[in-house]
């Protein structure tokens, strides 16, 4: 079950569904491959991140179940099958992001590609400059989603400030310079880049202390997220893809995300941001904000839409309920539909209108007990 195959001389591999991303991430960079994206953590077994809908970032790439070119399933009934979109397609289109519903997973093809660098650009902007940059057309340079091949940011609630978050593959003159400066700087460096005052606060320790903080004094999170804001510092560096892409998570909090149109994620943070006006809740945790091109996955969130995905945290000892129901209901409005490995208040019954094909609208009634769709 964590094996590696190359098959054929295709950037094609195929690899048992129970590896985790991280050893997955380690043995396609010895054979010098790659995955195009990646989500931000690498803990998940291939076919629990495939089954779920996981996805990392990018205008024009899809979530890491578009990258399946075949399935071997395990039915309930112990028949092995093999399915591909020539062979037993219907059987592939369930399977490749299937909750698991088809059968067990056994083995994963997947799409790779040549190992590549990335630039990593790191900064915090005012919230209305990002904003602003949202707007701008995907074929447009200067737009922050189009014009770059990863874009996300976070930003702090109770303020009007965001991490941004940029990173782009190198032209091959500037990668093969890169590779060579990698190489003679030994193994360190890219953790030199990372600085301990960027990585712990966004991530770990010191944002641990800053959420146990929040946690005993609720009326202090405004003060406290705009020092986190404004604490961190720019940074710029270069590493392999896999190292850009996923980052330590030790923070313990609960999460919600939804997948919006687009064209309507102003409109849903500007809504998100009224109501924590409103209400008096206290959030210590960052706002995630990514992208992805459509796709003809059947149960992807980002099936025949450009995506915006709206993730929303909240420190594990603090209540996550009033604010996760809010948001969920604001989300409603523009059809919002739930990450299906994370937290929501949906059962069958409203799950279904906002599943891809729908001509339905998702109604937006009072969220019940947070549960997955059954």
């Amino acid at each position: 079950m964590e094996r590696v195959a190359r098959v054929g001389d295709a950037m094609h591999v195929t690899v048992g569904a129970g590896m985790r991303l991280h050893r997955l991430n380690a043995a396609l960079a010895a054979a010098g491959l790659a995955m195009p994206n990646l989500g931000d953590i690498d803990r998940q077994s291939v076919a629990g991140a495939i089954s779920t809908g996981t996805h990392g970032t990018g205008a024009r790439l899809g979530g890491l179940a578009t990258r399946v070119r075949g399935v071997r399933v395990v039915g309930a009934d112990g028949e092995v099958r093999e399915a591909t979109p020539a062979q037993d397609p219907g059987l592939f289109e369930a399977s490749r992001l299937g909750l698991g519903a088809t059968g067990v997973l056994s083995a994963v093809t997947l799409d790779v590609v040549p190992a590549f660098l990335l630039r990593a650009q790191e900064e915090p902007w005012p919230l209305d400059r990002v904003l602003d940059g949202l707007a701008a057309a995907d074929d447009d340079p200067d737009g922050l989603v189009g014009g770059n091949d990863h874009f996300e940011f976070y930003w702090f609630p109770h303020t009007r400030r965001a991490l941004t978050k940029r990173n782009n593959r190198l032209a091959p003159d500037d990668e093969a310079a890169e590779l060579e400066r990698l190489r003679s700087s030994g193994p360190g460096a890219v953790a030199r880049a990372r600085t301990w005052l960027d990585e712990e606060l966004l991530s770990n320790g010191a944002f641990e202390l800053v959420n146990r903080l929040a946690a005993a004094v609720p009326r202090a999170t405004p003060r406290l997220n705009a020092v986190s804001a404004r604490a961190l510092a720019p940074r710029t560096y270069v590493a392999p893809s896999h190292q850009v892409f996923v980052t330590a998570r030790r923070v313990r909090f609960r999460e919600m995300e939804y997948a919006v149109p687009r064209a309507h994620l102003v409109d849903v943070l500007t809504e998100v941001d009224r109501w924590l006006d409103r209400s008096g809740e206290r959030v210590p945790f960052p706002v995630e904000v990514r992208f992805a091109a459509p796709d003809d996955v059947w149960l992807s969130t980002a099936h025949g839409r450009a995506t915006a995905y709206v993730a929303v945290h909240q420190y594990a000892g603090l209540p996550h309920e009033r604010y996760f129901d809010a948001v969920e209901r604001v989300v409603a409005e523009v059809g919002g539909r739930p990450h299906w490995g994370k937290l929501h208040g949906l059962d069958a019954a409203r799950c279904a209108p906002c599943t891809p094909g729908s001509r339905t609208s998702w109604p937006c009634a009072t969220p019940r007990t947070r549960t997955a769709c059954s």
